[in-house]
Order: C-alpha cells, then structure tokens, then sequence
C-alpha cells in the first residue's frame, strides 16, 4: 500500500502525490503551486469531473444543484461550511444541473439539490434534501467509515 494520495489540482486539474502524513498540512499543487486545498467546494463540468472522480484517491462528494433552487439557495453555505470541516479527508464539489444536464443525466439525478459521494470513480452514498453543515459532515462521515 503507498503512503502517498493521488489529489486532483482544482485550479490547474494536474494530479499531484502528496504523503498522507502531509495532507493536512496545507499541501500546494506541484505544477501552478497554488493550494490543493480551499475550503471550498469546486465547480465541476462535463471536462473536470471524471478527472477528479477517478483520480482522486480521496472521497469526492457532489453537490447537485441549480440556480433557480431555492432549497439549493438555502444550502449553499452549509455546503461551503461543510467543505471547510470535511478537507483533506474529502473533496467537496458543485454541479450545476442546468449548465451541465448532461452530468445529471449520467447519474440519474431527480430532485435537486442531491449529494452523491464517490469513492474512486464508483457512486458510494446519495442523499436527495437540502441539509445543514453538520448534517453533511455527519451523513458523509458515516458514509466514509463504511
């Protein structure tokens, strides 16, 4: 087994090998040097989603949503918060599902706003509802510890 994570650049897409024991340590992207970490969930498209779903090698959960959402509207800074508490262990990401439908069509998305969390490439956990922060963090982590 390595002692080195595989984590997706959000800025550049470059795939960088950090040591686990460093993770939390803030690590910077080895090609642009910016953070691989932000506290932030990223905005996926059609282009950076399946690099980051199947090169990741830490759990990647998605935020599907869309502008005209209320609910979505109302979770959007739990979903940041969220982001915030569950780095490095988890990587956290928005799709938009009216620019992006054809994603959303992939994964069958009915109701919005909905997480799915992935673990290297394949669907793991899905929750349909809008949630609060440390509703997030908790349902994710009992979803990782499986």
């Amino acid at each position: 087994m390595s002692d080195n994570t595989h984590i997706v650049c959000p800025h550049c897409q470059s795939i960088n090998r950090v040591p686990k024991q460093k993770l939390d340590n803030r690590p910077n992207c080895g090609r642009c040097q910016r953070p691989l970490f932000t506290g932030e969930a990223i905005e996926l498209t059609t282009e950076t989603l399946p690099r980051h779903l199947e090169k990741n090698d830490i759990p990647l959960l998605v935020d599907f949503w869309a502008p005209w959402c209320g609910p979505c509207k109302m979770m959007a800074p739990q979903f940041q918060q969220a982001a915030r508490l569950l780095e490095p262990k988890v990587r956290l990401a928005k799709v938009n599902t009216e620019s992006e439908p054809t994603i959303s069509g992939k994964f069958g998305i009915r109701s919005i706003p909905t997480l799915v969390l992935f673990r290297v490439g394949r669907e793991v956990a899905r929750q349909a509802g809008a949630m609060g922060a440390q509703d997030i963090v908790r349902w994710t982590s009992a979803q990782t510890m499986r």
